[in-house]
């Protein structure tokens, strides 16, 4: 039976992992989630919203900037004022950031190259919707798959960043040239979540080589956030 948990995936012309994030849900975490076309509203009565990855309208001029001007962005940043859990992941992020909804940049690698493997995260900030079944400065094994995923924040906002607990996740060591390893925020609230990596990739043991139970708990602190025990 499905948890009565209304997920909204958003879909963009683009999107290439709302399949993934939706099958991890559905699937494995039993959610009733369902796909949102970004020109149509999310209803009132959802728990939360995620923007997966993927190359919204092909990353023309700057990666999300297109869909951050999408119909539905006007109602995610209505339930971000309401302080529903938001969660973006790659392009979601790149979504969320150009929206305004999340501080910082994101650019290209820099490497220059699209970047496709393992690595680690370590979680900062363990008092998110998506972050409370962590422990402070636990691993995660997860993939990245990006192009323009290296975080920038100049020094004013890096500060802010720090002194309001906003930098939720790291990368254990040096990946594409984000600013201080960032490679996960969230808004002052702390209710909107941005992060790089792909979770959904990793949740599941088929596909994960080292450790799937960490990247499981992005989703497991979403169903406590809901005072759902999965």
């Amino acid at each position: 039976m499905k948890i009565i948990v209304k997920v909204g995936v958003v879909v963009f012309p683009g999107s290439n992992c709302d399949r993934d994030m939706y099958h991890v849900l559905t699937d494995v975490f039993n959610l009733d989630a369902q796909y949102f076309w970004h020109e149509k509203p999310l209803p009132k009565n959802i728990d939360a919203v995620i923007l997966p990855g993927g190359f919204s309208y092909g990353d023309r001029l700057r990666a999300g900037v297109i869909a951050a001007h999408s119909p539905i962005i006007k109602d995610v940043r209505k339930m971000a004022e309401k302080g529903i859990p938001i969660l973006g992941v790659c392009n979601g992020f790149q979504i969320l950031v150009e929206s305004g909804l999340l501080p910082g940049v994101l650019m290209k690698n820099e490497s220059l190259n699209f970047m496709c493997e393992w690595t680690n995260l370590i979680v900062e900030n363990n008092k998110t919707p998506f972050t409370n079944q962590f422990k402070l400065h636990q691993k995660i094994p997860i993939p990245i798959a990006n192009g323009e995923g290296r975080y920038y924040a100049d020094d004013d906002v890096l500060k802010q960043l720090k002194k309001k607990n906003q930098i939720v996740f790291r990368y254990s060591q040096v990946v594409n040239g984000s600013t201080d390893r960032i490679a996960g925020v969230c808004n002052e609230d702390g209710n909107v979540v941005g992060m790089m990596p792909h979770p959904e990739r990793a949740v599941e043991s088929e596909i994960n080589p080292v450790d799937n139970k960490p990247s499981s708990l992005i989703f497991e602190s979403l169903l406590s956030k809901m005072g759902v025990s999965n």
